[in-house]
């Protein structure tokens, strides 16, 4: 009977030695962390690289919020790119609805910003439209327009006669002397030709 009390406690005793191991490892999950921060800290203590990483992923999925320096927690929104104060380490349903509205205004801004962006780039469509137009107009009755023709102008000698008789007194020599020399010209012309009938004949 003794010996048999002793090899219970030994089996006990031997029980306990291996099972504290296994205890110790899943103790941070019996124990649930407080926040993500504190999750984190536990998965740290993972023995390979996969635990933690896995551990992490759990923590995530666990937490939504992150601990402020201050206190408090923050909560960050990926789709509206922006973080919300909340109360604890995950948004409660009153905090939640509160992101889901501000979310909600967020796509209405981004749609109204996206419809005035398109209104102005049509606006500046047609501007564009508009001014090659009028330049396309232009450039039809530049082309129509009928060439100026060339007004004849006088001979210099025939202008300067002409100018000259405007500005000529009566009886004056210098204005009587170039009609004076044409006529003398014509006569001679005239006596020449007679005179060369004549030697033929």
């Amino acid at each position: 009977m003794i010996a048999s009390r002793l090899s219970a406690a030994f089996v006990v005793a031997i029980g306990c030695v291996v099972l504290t191991p296994i205890r110790a490892h899943a103790q941070w999950w019996r124990i649930a962390p407080a926040d993500f921060e504190a999750c984190a800290d536990a998965a740290e203590k993972a023995k390979t690289k996969e635990d933690k990483t896995s551990a992490l992923a759990e923590c995530n999925a666990k937490f939504a919020g992150r601990r402020k320096p201050g206190g408090g927690y923050t909560y960050y929104d990926f789709m509206q790119d922006r973080t919300f104060d909340i109360a604890g380490p995950n948004p409660t349903p009153e905090e939640q609805k509160k992101i889901d509205e501000q979310y909600t205004a967020y796509l209405e801004k981004q749609r109204r910003n996206s419809i005035a962006a398109a209104l102005m780039a049509k606006q500046q469509e047609q501007q564009q439209e508009q001014q090659q137009s009028q330049q396309n107009v232009q450039q039809v009755s530049l082309r129509t327009e009928p060439e100026k023709v060339p007004v004849p102008v006088a001979s210099p000698v025939k202008q300067a006669a002409r100018i000259r008789a405007i500005h000529c007194a009566k009886s004056s020599f210098s204005c009587d002397w170039p009609r004076l020399s044409q006529s003398i010209e014509d006569l001679k012309k005239l006596f020449g030709s007679s005179q060369a009938k004549a030697k033929r004949s």
